[in-house]
């Protein structure tokens, strides 16, 4: 298997993980399998956000078989927004995506972000489940408050996009590299301060459609969103916004 040459990585695809022992193995190799059939010289970087269960020895047992991938962990949880942070530091490639470990979102999607960021000459291209093309396999309660999220939002920042939250997004590194090095937000309210602070940089952000097939399930074990979060974020994206309004 080629090695990655330092300083001569193209996409970095940062995967942030929090008790996903089950399937994350297969999921970063899978990960591997379809980043391979389109972009030669990339890395995966799999965050253990403070697992309780085994996730970051099944994150070892996928570097072991294919060097593209490499593993950080760290106790205790931060949140996904500290482990995104955290990947992305540690990125090297000249483009820098996310994705969630869970592959609810499929990776062939950033095939299409590349295609577009280079043709809509972007900064930063965005999954957005209200895209016209999207497919969407969740459930309706999801989608209420996805909207409702949204909603609010657009009054908050007036952003130009229409969903902040989908949890696949690609970077130029110039632009996302010293973005992260100044947000604060560790939870899930970091994708709105990473695209607010772009935004009055004046950064062009495009969105993509996307392709979900929901899978979570409660019961065993994973992090959920559930009301409490839904508190959590509220009081996060109001941190935000002040924080913003202060922004140079």
């Amino acid at each position: 298997m080629e090695t990655n040459k330092e300083g001569d990585v193209t996409l970095s695809v940062v995967m942030p993980a929090y008790n996903e022992g089950a399937h994350i193995t297969d999921n970063l190799l899978e990960t591997n399998r379809v980043l391979s059939g389109f972009v030669k010289r990339y890395e995966i970087i799999a965050v253990d956000d403070g697992s309780a269960d085994n996730t970051a020895e099944c994150i070892r047992r996928a570097e072991m078989q294919d060097t593209h991938i490499r593993g950080i962990s760290y106790q205790p949880n931060g949140g996904k927004g500290h482990a995104i942070r955290t990947g992305i530091a540690a990125a090297e490639g000249r483009y820098i995506a996310f994705l969630d470990s869970d592959l609810e979102l499929p990776p062939i999607l950033l095939k299409r972000f590349l295609k577009d960021m280079k043709e809509q000459d972007a900064d930063i291209v965005i999954g957005s489940k209200l895209h016209p093309e999207s497919k969407l396999h969740y459930p309706m309660l999801r989608k209420i408050m996805s909207y409702g999220y949204y909603l609010m939002l657009k009054m908050m920042f007036h952003l130009n996009t229409h969903d902040t939250q989908t949890g696949i997004k690609l970077f130029k590194k110039e632009v996302i590299k010293p973005i992260v090095s100044r947000m604060q937000a560790e939870g899930y309210a970091f994708d709105i301060e990473i695209l607010a602070m772009a935004a009055k940089d004046g950064r062009k952000i495009c969105e993509a459609p996307i392709e979900l097939n929901y899978s979570r399930d409660d019961s065993k074990g994973g992090r959920r969103i559930g009301l409490k979060d839904v508190f959590k974020v509220f009081g996060e994206t109001v941190a935000v916004k002040k924080r913003v309004k202060n922004y140079r």
